[in-house]
């Protein structure tokens, strides 16, 4: 009698175990993100200090993301995917692979900056960095940069390997005023394109080039902020923005705990932490110290333009062939 007492009770036991073990599983939400790691970092921090979950996190880039998930499409592991190109979400609505989730903390987001299952975390938008410190004249606008002055001095991150420097190229050379004669001029003045934006931001940081033509805004304004030679500039004829999706998937073994993490991250504190790192915050109500999507002219790209069409010609006006 002793003995099936004793079975009963390490049988309870255990369920007891299984039970917490499934409680502690559930109290955690995965999240792959491109994008600052200081951001995710603040973010996962500030709600597990407000909630009590736990955040995993996979931060690389955009690219490799969408390469690990594409991995773990068998046996699913994140529960959001916060991208750095909005074409991620719109391309993952059309499959049907977000849980339709519209946070009570989008209501001052923009319309054009949410959708069936995704919304904006922040917005970049691409600008001219300029190192005050060059010799050159402060630019006010892209076709300034194809002047004399600044002849073998610009640098531009490479738009087969950015897709925000790809979406600026298509679309300034549809602008009436611009087209391709301003790249054919930008190629005359010896602009370089050496890789993504980190490698071409570098060189100009470093003084061994004077200015970025369409660097990723919030990049040159953190680094100005850190007291580096760098000035953020606005291009007066107008630049694209890049909203940063976050999602829900519908494979999320954690929904309600990724439901949470969104309003998070669209809570008062939550857009606090992405205006510090430079980034607009998603929604129109919260402030920030850099000019906000208000201030700037917005030009978009055709959903039709012929993407390789538009990047064969780049490299050839750049011998990139």
């Amino acid at each position: 009698m002793k003995t099936m007492k004793s079975l009963k009770t390490v049988l309870l036991a255990g369920f007891a175990c299984l039970a917490l073990s499934g409680n502690a599983m559930a109290q955690s939400v995965t999240v792959y993100t491109a994008g600052p790691g200081g951001l995710i970092e603040k973010l996962a921090a500030g709600f597990k200090d407000e909630t009590g979950i736990d955040v995993n996190v996979f931060q690389a880039t955009t690219g490799k993301v969408m390469a690990r998930l594409e991995a773990e499409s068998a046996n699913p592991v994140a529960d959001v995917v916060i991208s750095a190109s909005w074409k991620t979400a719109t391309s993952f609505a059309k499959k049907d692979m977000l849980l339709d989730y519209t946070s009570a903390n989008a209501k001052t987001v923009p319309d054009f900056l949410k959708g069936p299952g995704y919304v904006a975390q922040g917005i970049s938008a691409l600008a001219i960095a300029w190192n005050p410190k060059s010799g050159t004249p402060k630019p006010a606008d892209w076709s300034d940069l194809t002047k004399a002055e600044y002849k073998d001095l610009i640098t531009m991150p490479d738009p087969a390997q950015s897709g925000s420097a790809y979406e600026l190229v298509a679309a300034l050379t549809a602008q009436p005023d611009l087209g391709w004669k301003l790249f054919e001029g930008l190629a005359a003045n010896k602009m370089i394109v050496p890789g993504a934006n980190a490698q071409a931001l570098n060189p100009v940081l470093q003084g061994a080039k004077a200015v970025v033509f369409g660097a990723v805004d919030y990049i040159g304004l953190s680094q100005a902020a850190k007291g580096e030679s760098i000035e953020v500039i606005f291009p007066k004829s107008g630049t694209v923005i890049a909203p940063r999706p976050m999602m829900i998937l519908k494979t999320s073994s954690h929904q309600d705990e990724a439901k949470k993490f969104i309003d998070y991250v669209l809570s008062d504190a939550g857009q606090a932490m992405v205006a510090k790192t430079q980034l607009m915050p998603a929604r129109s109500d919260v402030k920030a110290d850099r000019p906000l999507i208000a201030d700037l002219k917005i030009l978009e790209v055709d959903p039709k333009t012929d993407r390789k069409a538009v990047l064969d010609r780049f490299a050839k006006t750049f011998g990139m062939e």
